[in-house]
């Protein structure tokens, strides 16, 4: 699996902490990790939570990655952007629990943690914890086991619903702000991870020729 790191600018300076807590854990799962940045708090480009979103999808959709692990200062605003877009599936994830109910549960594609409130002595242990709940097991599985067939239904439903109310990820790069656009793709390593791992010609093309 291919999961990428995406860092909302008010908690750059955590990204480190968050690559290396992730890395820990899933790469001894034969995972990989794609880090997005922010990489400090005076990066050139500076993803604000909309934009967080708008880079998560544009990963996702393209299949550039599997699974996106943000977050921001409380988790809130990353969830919710993560969540306007088209094809993301996005839990807030506090706790190891969270992370293994969403897992379990909603089987999504993206998760959003609080980088700020609650993050106090010992947190990497916390971020750590978080990922093994959801990455060690196989997802969606249901808890509890009994109702996995109706979770497995409701999880379609969803994703009916979403593909109704939402535009293509093509349609939507291209009525978007063009400038937020171009901030939330313009990071560091972007080129060097996104474009060797998408899976989907027209949006490449499409952001390149921004």
């Amino acid at each position: 699996m291919k999961i990428a790191v995406i860092t909302e600018n008010s908690q750059a300076a955590k990204n480190c902490i968050i690559e290396d807590a992730l890395k820990s854990v899933v790469e001894p799962l034969g995972h990989e990790v794609y880090n997005y940045g922010m990489y400090t708090p005076e990066d050139k480009a500076h993803l604000t939570y909309p934009m967080v979103g708008l880079l998560a999808a544009s990963i996702l959709n393209a299949k550039a990655a599997d699974f996106v692990v943000t977050g921001c200062g409380t988790g809130t605003g990353s969830m919710l952007a993560c969540n306007a877009m088209p094809g993301v599936f996005c839990g807030l994830v506090i706790d190891p629990t969270d992370a293994f109910l969403f897992a379990q549960i909603n089987d999504g594609n993206a998760i959003a943690m609080p980088y700020a409130k609650g993050f106090g002595w010992a947190a990497e242990l916390n971020l750590q914890d978080c990922y093994r709940k959801l990455f060690e097991g196989e997802s969606g599985v249901g808890y509890p086991k009994e109702r996995a067939a109706v979770m497995a239904k409701n999880r379609g439903v969803l994703a009916d619903l979403k593909a109704a109310s939402c535009k293509d990820m093509l349609t939507v790069l291209k009525s978007v702000d063009q400038d937020l656009l171009k901030t939330a793709v313009s990071g560091e390593r972007f080129e060097e991870y996104f474009y060797a791992n998408s899976q989907d010609e027209e949006i490449s093309a499409y952001l390149k020729s921004l």
